[in-house]
């Protein structure tokens, strides 16, 4: 999740308005209750999402939840995010490496989403607008861009790059990133109202760093300057160190809640589950360049996670 600047790596939903029929009808104070709530329910839409699918904030869905209008096996998909879409030092130190990408890589070995996906040309209806470096505050531009490619499904991996930073005070405000993940869904679902999100949590920084840190080559590699909030003095078991690195540790988790509650606003996104986060990676699923990106087999890996969120029925939990 290199940072290039160094390297590290809906509209509101539309309430409706109640009409006046124009015309005197005689009923008791109880029809009036009754009539005005179902009019209030489906004017808010409430479980049909209206035009976009967004839910106004604290709207929760009704009980039992209509089956949301998920297409399990989408013809296109463009993808968004940071470097590890880019498969950033899966081929080589420090370069991207696309045609491995879990979204729309071209690798026989990767058996990225598109190719699992998509059975006619999956290369020619599949997109990679992520740019290696990014971060939250990137994601409204990368999601206007794939709106140009009509696509029918948009994958989200995004927000390690604002965790990973030079210092702990510089990591994005989680209000701030907030703010941006919910204008890049908006961004989208404003030009392709019909367009699917599958976000991916984000990875946990911290068992990154425990599987790399006795590595020689993976900290010569870190001190060039690779997520230093969390890698920085990665031997050091000091008490600064250790609170530095929960410190980020944390950060990771309310934004992966952020990712979470926001993608639950709409009827036609999908979040992991943090089945990313929770994904205990292995050293051979670790790039050698710098044991903290995936590897070519990390990257199979996360297309295998995100396969099964993006296939599994209403009701099932993506694992």
């Amino acid at each position: 999740m290199p940072h290039r600047r160094g390297p590290t790596g809906l509209g509101q939903g539309t309430v409706g308005r109640i009409r006046r029929r124009g015309r005197a009808v005689a009923v008791n104070s109880a029809t009036v209750l009754l009539t005005g709530s179902l009019a209030l329910t489906a004017g808010c839409g409430i479980g049909s999402g209206g035009t976009t699918g967004e839910r106004p904030p604290g709207a929760s869905r009704p009980s039992p939840s209509p089956t949301p209008p998920w297409e399990r096996h989408p013809d296109s998909v463009a993808a968004v995010g940071d470097s590890i879409t880019q498969g950033f030092d899966a081929c080589s130190l420090l370069a991207d490496c696309s045609r491995v990408s879990w979204v729309t890589g071209t690798d026989a070995a990767v058996r990225s989403i598109a190719e699992r996906l998509i059975d006619d040309d999956p290369a020619g209806h599949s997109w990679n607008f992520a740019v290696s470096g990014s971060v939250m505050a990137d994601l409204p531009q990368q999601m206007e861009r794939a709106a140009r490619k009509r696509p029918e499904l948009v994958t989200v991996l995004a927000g390690a790059n604002d965790a990973c930073r030079p210092a702990v005070a510089q990591m994005t405000p989680v209000a701030d990133f907030r703010a941006d993940f919910r204008t890049a869904l908006r961004t989208l679902h404003k030009a392709r109202p019909k367009a699917q999100v599958y976000v991916s949590s984000v990875p946990n920084l911290k068992r990154l760093w425990s599987q790399g840190r006795n590595d020689p080559w993976g900290k010569r590699v870190w001190d060039l300057g690779i997520c230093q909030s969390m890698l920085r003095d990665s031997q050091s078991d000091s008490q600064a160190a250790e609170e530095r690195r929960q410190q980020v540790h944390e950060r990771v988790m309310a934004y992966n809640s952020v990712l979470e509650e926001e993608c639950g606003r709409f009827l036609r996104c999908r979040y992991d589950g943090g089945a990313v986060f929770r994904y205990r990676f292995t050293k051979s699923e670790l790039s050698r360049w710098d044991w903290f990106h995936p590897s070519k087999t990390g990257q199979r890996k996360l297309a295998e996670l995100a396969y099964r969120g993006i296939t599994a029925r209403h009701g099932e939990r993506p694992r």
